[in-house]
């Protein structure tokens, strides 16, 4: 063991800790904030199509 290593201080373990915090909060954000971008999108594309309906013409006889 190395007998010169310094104990952290409060400081720089509250600082590690708001690091992980952040970190976290950045990585949830990154992985679900697509899904619900695409959820969005999605749904009004399908509410938006109009049925595929054709018109034949009428013979005359």
């Amino acid at each position: 063991m190395n007998s010169d290593s310094q104990a952290a201080s409060p400081s720089d373990t509250y600082s590690h800790r708001l690091a992980d915090i952040v970190g976290t909060i950045i990585a949830l954000v990154t992985l679900t904030l697509p899904v619900f971008v695409i959820a969005h999108y999605s749904t009004d594309v399908s509410n938006n199509q109009q049925p595929m309906t054709y018109q034949l013409p009428q013979r005359e006889d």
